[in-house]
């Protein structure tokens, strides 16, 4: 480098070029201050005399990138660590913000690796101290960014540390700094608040959440998730937590600052709201700490302050939802003040259920706060009186008008935009609504079938009708396909507080009833003809679930001697006395629907997947066998009578159709069957047999070997058994193994075919439940393999003779490894 100016120049162009030929030609002149350590000095010497932030920049990027990477002599490490603190301090007001970001981040990786080599490293937080004793705000910044980096960076693993030795580290800072830290920020906010320069503020709020999210045990816990209960803070910062000053100098932020800032000061309260219960010394510290707890979000609820903010607000809901994870019941309703903030809490609830577009991802904190209280009453010991009785009916029938209203403002085709849509959404509010309704079942299910009566009413007249507005159909169909929706969610789950299983039944039966008179309806008359729309598709979605969970709760395996009062009051209903009836319903809906969806994947993966777990349970399935309609789907399983099988969108699904077709098949053990079964594969396998080498690469071969070779991993994935293997062999070899030959070697450029088919081999090579075993006299183990090998040999030598294109995976890698798979499987499969 031959000076300076020149270097700058160089730098400039690396981080403003907009010409990527320029930058890349700075990267490479450029990269030996990063790699090469002989130039550890060089960058010193930029620091002190260099006049643009990029040249300052690159010497501070590149310093990182040497201490990350190379294990650099301990004095050198020392140096630079006392050099950087040196700067910050002479220098640090007046550098660019991001060039003072990166040597923080420089000074705070030395510390880090340094930590256990030599303990003036460990002096980071006294130096930092200094910073904010210094008397400006801009050196107060400076040390709260160091602590605020230190924090992260004790907490994140890093690159070039081993994960035992960066927990090590992390531990022993926890329990030597962690806490002083926390204190630091805590005096910070007080002396603070007074002051109108928020940047300093919204440092101390984030070092203080920095602390308190700090990983105390190891565990990394993602805080989306159930599993975040609580915050293991150590038993040292118990008096901290316990003076009330701490909680409520959040609850003070909150209520002085605007967002973002505001949002930080809830995050901070969610935080503490999540304290592991041993931190307390005994149940009265908790309790006092409880009641601080309650008073501030009742405050916050009453003046409203800051909730106008969509962050503020999804936030607001989180700490609520805290109260469900952390405290009992119990402990609630004996605080002073319960009475006003259960009120508020609830009144809150139905405001936001109302204001269901702007706060739908909030709702489920809300929801799930009042689940919880009332699974907690059967356990509620005392005279205090949790008043869940008079809110609880109101928050469920506002969550049903709430939906019905949603469906009225109509919502565009596109997926991502409408609720039913987000399957996501959806699962996290109806996980928690069943126990509000089960919670009074009786007037809860009164006011569902109230709301769907009529609806119910319209959509059977409509049906009667030759035309209809399609809009009004499409809103009618949304409105059935919440109530089905619920109903399912509802059968879900048996818990029930406010009457005895009989009744409960009763209700469920109730409920069914609509929905299975829906049933009738949703294919018949005007509504027969709208299988192409996205609003019948939406409800035909929800109806496979309403039998999804039906089945489990009373037709499935474990429940068919449960449900006495159901089918007693399904049968005064519907006719419906038992479960085969049921049954037979369910399979005609899951027919019709594999007839009439020719195009949507969607219905057409989840109705087959309702069909595999009714043929994959043990008495269904033998319930199934004696249906007339599943008669006639193992007998007819072709295109003419199941279009989707056509449809190449939808061809992934013909294997779980046909995995189930074999589950049916072999489960009656009858090889007379099996093979009037297969007969329509046995079309399939002359038909392309028989045609000519010369029109073998056309698109209906194409479709038809893609097709078949679907079908036939789907009977191979339902061999089970020595004797069901064995049946599948025979019918295969060596009648038909030529085919699948021919058919690796013409298409062995077309991933879409050769895919399905090495995926089929794979299948029928796995030597799954011992069903791979002939008998010791006979050659047919040897016989297949030699079938196997002669395919893998085949595709093989074509394959890796073929160019490379773009994606290489897709053509050649996927291929290649599923051959492997095959190879490995048939080398241990006996």
């Amino acid at each position: 480098m031959e000076n300076l100016a020149q270097l700058e120049a160089l730098c400039e162009r690396l981080y403003n070029s907009q010409d990527s030929a320029e930058r890349a030609h700075a990267e490479n002149t450029l990269k030996c201050f990063s790699v090469n350590t002989d130039y550890i000095s060089q960058c010193q010497y930029i620091l002190e005399n260099a006049l643009t932030p990029y040249a300052l920049m690159l010497a501070s990027s590149s310093l990182l990138k040497q201490v990350t990477d190379h294990s650099l002599a301990l004095n050198l490490r020392l140096d630079i660590w006392s050099y950087i603190f040196n700067y910050l301090a002479t220098r640090g007001p007046k550098l660019q913000p991001f060039v003072t970001a990166s040597l923080i981040q420089l000074l705070c990786r030395v510390t880090k690796f340094g930590w256990f080599d030599d303990e003036r490293f460990r002096d980071v937080v006294k130096e930092s101290a200094n910073f904010l004793s210094q008397g400006t705000s801009e050196h107060y910044a400076i040390g709260l960014k160091i602590l605020n980096q230190l924090v992260s960076e004790m907490n994140q693993p890093n690159p070039g540390l081993p994960s035992t030795h960066h927990r090590r580290v992390a531990c022993s800072f926890r329990d030597q700094s962690l806490f002083q830290i926390f204190q630091m920020s805590l005096t910070s906010l007080r002396h603070l608040q007074s002051d109108v320069a928020s940047r300093l503020q919204e440092l101390a709020l984030s070092l203080a959440h920095k602390c308190l999210s700090f990983d105390f045990v190891g565990t990394s816990i993602d805080e989306s998730s159930e599993e975040f209960g609580t915050v293991q803070i150590p038993s040292s910062w118990r008096p901290l937590l316990e003076d009330s000053s701490t909680l409520q100098i959040f609850f003070d932020y909150y209520s002085i600052t605007k967002a973002p800032l505001s949002k930080e000061a809830l995050e901070c309260l969610v935080r503490l709201a999540s304290v592991r219960r041993s931190l307390f010394v005994n149940d009265a510290a908790r309790s006092k700490f409880l009641a601080h707890l309650m008073t501030g979000t009742k405050e916050i609820l009453q003046s409203g302050q800051g909730l106008a903010d969509h962050d503020n607000y999804h936030e607001y809901c989180r700490l609520l939802g805290r109260f469900r994870v952390n405290y009992q019941l119990s402990e609630l309703v004996n605080v002073e003040g319960y009475s006003d903030w259960i009120r508020l809490v609830a009144e809150f609830t139905l405001k936001s259920l109302l204001s269901w577009q702007w706060a739908s991802s909030s709702v489920y904190y809300l929801l799930g706060l009042w689940s919880r209280l009332v699974s907690s009453v059967p356990y509620l010991k005392g005279d205090a009186p949790s008043l869940l009785d008079e809110f609880v009916p109101k928050i469920t029938e506002s969550f049903l008008t709430s939906r019905f209203n949603s469906v009225q403002v109509g919502f565009p085709d596109d997926l991502s935009e409408n609720p039913l849509d987000n399957v996501e959404l959806l699962q996290d509010q109806l996980d928690c609504f069943p126990y509000l309704c089960r919670f009074q079942y009786e007037s809860s299910g009164s006011y569902i079938i109230n709301m769907m009566e009529p609806v119910l009413q319209s959509y059977t007249e409509k049906a009667r009708l030759q035309t209809c507005d399609k809009n009004d159909l499409s809103i009618i169909e949304a409105k059935l396909t919440w109530v089905v929706h619920i109903i399912a969610a509802i059968l879900k789950i048996k818990q029930c507080t406010g009457c005895s299983m009989e009744s409960q039944e009763v209700l469920d039966a109730e409920l069914s009833a609509r929905v299975l008179q829906l049933i009738n309806v949703t294919d018949s008359g005007l509504h027969s003809q709208r299988y192409g729309e996205v609003s019948k598709q939406r409800l035909d979605r929800a109806i496979l679930t309403f039998f999804q969970h039906f089945r489990k709760s009373y037709v499935g395996d474990q429940a068919m001697h449960s449900s006495k009062q159901l089918y007693a009051r399904l049968s005064e209903l519907l006719g419906l006395h038992d479960h085969l009836l049921l049954l037979n319903v369910i399979v005609g809906k899951i027919a019709t629907n594999l007839k009439c969806y020719t195009e949507s994947e969607q219905v057409i993966d989840h109705t087959l997947s309702l069909f595999l777990e009714l043929a994959s349970g043990y008495m269904t399935g033998k319930l199934l066998l004696k249906l007339d309609t599943v008669k006639f789907i193992i007998a007819n399983h072709t295109r003419e009578h199941f279009p989707f099988l056509e449809e190449y969108r939808c061809s992934r699904s013909r294997t779980t159709f046909y995995y189930t077709i074999g589950w049916l098949i072999f489960m009656e053990d009858s090889p007379i069957k099996f093979k009037s079964s297969m007969e329509p594969l046995l079309q399939v396998f002359v038909s392309l047999e028989s045609t000519p080498d010369a029109v073998f690469r056309t698109d209906a071969v194409k479709y038809a070997l893609i097709g078949l070779m679907r079908d036939l991993r789907g009977i191979a994935m339902a061999t089970n058994s020595r004797r069901t293997y064995g049946l599948l062999f025979d019918w295969l070899y060596p009648a038909h193994m030529p085919l699948i030959l021919k058919g690796i070697t013409h298409w062995t450029d077309t991933p879409e075919v050769t895919t399905p088919l090495l995926k089929f081999m794979a299948e029928f090579v796995l030597n799954k439940a011992q069903r791979l075993t002939f008998d010791s006299s006979s050659p047919n183990g040897i016989l297949l393999f030699r079938e196997v090998s002669k395919l893998i040999v085949a595709y093989g030598t074509r394959i890796l003779s073929l160019p490379n294109p773009a994606d290489i995976y897709a053509f050649k890698y996927k291929g290649i490894w599923i051959s492997l798979t095959i190879l490995a499987r048939e080398i241990k499969g006996s």
